[in-house]
């Protein structure tokens, strides 16, 4: 049964929409991120940080990162709406497991998350239903 995780867009968010190819440039960002860390650190840190390459099939809701080796298979990740915790319709990004998803791709998918929301200021809800809030709340 596959699983799901959605980052949403609450008040208090950076932005309050998201496109896809907002989702893919946060993706591209911590693909550079970890290739400058493992350059000054002297090893492919990228290829151990990122094993996907993103792959897409012209639908402008979603794409999948499909994994390069045999321990990462993929993640689908795409644009809905969802409900907030007030109750409110807002904009957010699910990222999906499929059925033979591995260990390996949920905690992957767990740290891409958990990167995107607080790069956005957002809410996640993760793949086990707790919530974490990276949005300023009072």
């Amino acid at each position: 049964m596959s699983q799901s995780a959605y980052i949403k867009l609450v008040k208090g968010s950076k932005d309050q929409s998201v496109t896809l190819r907002d989702v893919e440039d946060a993706l591209l960002r911590y693909r550079e991120m970890t290739s400058l860390t493992g350059s000054q650190l002297g090893w492919d840190y990228e290829g151990a940080a990122f094993p996907y390459t993103i792959q897409s099939e012209g639908d402008e809701r979603w794409f999948y990162l499909k994994g390069v080796s045999s321990s990462y298979r993929h993640i689908i990740m795409g644009i809905s709406e969802a409900t907030s915790t007030d109750g409110d319709s807002v904009p957010c990004v699910q990222v999906v497991l499929p059925e033979e998803a591995t260990h390996g791709d949920k905690a992957k998918a767990n740290e891409l998350c958990k990167y995107m929301a607080k790069r956005w200021q957002a809410e996640l809800t993760l793949f086990n239903g707790r919530t974490m809030y990276y949005n300023p709340r009072k």
